[in-house]
């Protein structure tokens, strides 16, 4: 088997790129670990910024998006018993969609099949050699039989547990990462909406977060012990526990439902560089990892595959290598700028261990002074809603 670009990774970020190239006229063929159905069902968050809905409608995957997702222009920062709500659109003039991640991939996936795009999902024990070399390869098993895919380069888009980064040699690159002591604990919740946009609240108790996925689906989330089993939340604790750290004394009610998930998510950051090694390009998870306070996962990981997109196609049209030699110094930038971001968010809206009471009234007054200053305010809506392409903070 032969391609000009192999994909390794079929989630949004593969199936983006291969979108992508195949507009620009470059071949590529995804390889997935998991069966379509799988990708298709696996529920995740979905805030897309401004940039991210704009791309999906602008190269014709966003129709669905437009239909069923959900556009938001502000969220509120909830903190002291009291709301307070940042007006995007005063701000910056922009807004956020709230439509999943896997919502996104089965519009990727259909586009590419309706294209006759190769995407092969199941293909097991992935390999990817002679990264250093002008002729790299990927092998694999498919259906029980050997393969190797040639390429000219490889795109790894597989996530931090991924072979492409472990692939590169050690003395390479370097990590950096930072492991946070919590977790979210997140349900899933069959019932109506509580809120019309994000509600982010501080609690003496801890970090707790009201979504929308639909008007039938939402999405909760509260700051827990990361080694916390969900056996310990029987559903009344569960509510309690919301309900402590959301009760305001204004005219708001946090609407319960049959809670049909539950799940415990890790905090972590972690950036590696560079993102690049011979003809690997590394982007997405596989680079970088942000707390999902700042909802910026999925958004920093197609804002790599514009740019890596840009880069191979100028290398297709016209040979320069220019854009793919400078790609890791290029998205580093936007990674680090976007990680301050979450890292900034996360730190002024969860209780760490050891924090006292005084630290607890200056995250008050720095949640105070992003509400009241209309500086600090644009600051927080222009980051949130998605920098611009060549702004990095």
């Amino acid at each position: 088997m032969k391609t000009q670009v192999a994909i390794v990774g079929g989630g949004p970020a593969g199936l983006m790129l291969s979108h992508l190239l195949h507009l620009r006229g470059v071949e590529s063929v995804v390889l997935e670990a998991r069966s379509r159905e799988e990708l298709e069902s696996e529920i995740r968050a979905g805030v897309l910024e401004q940039n991210t809905a704009d791309l999906l409608t602008e190269t014709g995957v966003g129709e669905r998006m437009k239909k069923e997702g959900s556009v938001h222009h502000g969220v509120e920062l909830r903190f002291g018993g009291r709301g307070h709500r940042i007006d995007f659109d005063d701000l910056v003039g922009r807004a956020i969609t709230v439509y999943g991640q896997h919502e996104v991939v089965k519009d990727l996936i259909k586009a590419r099949l309706d294209a006759g795009g190769e995407i092969l999902f199941e293909a097991e024990g992935v390999e990817v050699r002679d990264i250093d070399s002008e002729n790299p390869s990927v092998t694999f098993r498919k259906d029980g039989e050997n393969h190797e895919l040639s390429c000219d380069f490889i795109a790894g888009c597989d996530g931090f547990h991924g072979v492409c980064r472990k692939s590169i040699p050690d003395g390479a690159i370097t990590n950096y990462e930072r492991a946070y002591p919590f977790g979210w604990f997140g349900i899933l919740v069959e019932g109506p909406p509580s809120t019309r946009e994000l509600i982010y609240n501080l609690h003496e108790r801890g970090f707790a977060l009201v979504s929308t996925r639909s008007p039938e689906i939402q999405r909760l989330y509260f700051q827990c012990d990361p080694n916390d089993d969900t056996e310990n939340w029987p559903d009344e604790r569960i509510w309690a526990e919301m309900h402590t750290r959301l009760d305001i004394a204004d005219e708001w009610t946090l609407e319960e439902g049959r809670i049909i998930q539950k799940s415990i998510v890790r905090m972590r950051s972690f950036v590696c560089e560079p993102m690049q090694f011979g003809r690997l390009f590394l982007a997405g998870d596989a680079a970088h990892i942000v707390p999902p306070t700042g909802a910026k996962g999925m958004n920093l990981a197609i804002s790599d595959i514009r740019c890596l997109t840009e880069a191979l196609a100028e290398f297709y049209e016209s040979g320069k290598k220019d854009l793919l030699e400078s790609y890791s110094e290029v998205r580093l930038k936007r990674v680090w700028a976007v990680s301050r971001f979450s890292w900034w968010m996360t730190s002024m809206l969860h209780r760490f261990e050891g924090d006292d009471a005084f630290r607890h009234r200056m995250q008050i007054a720095e949640l105070g002074y992003v509400v009241e200053s209309r500086a600090a305010s644009t600051t927080l809506a222009e980051n949130y809603t998605g920098l611009k392409e060549g702004e990095s903070g």
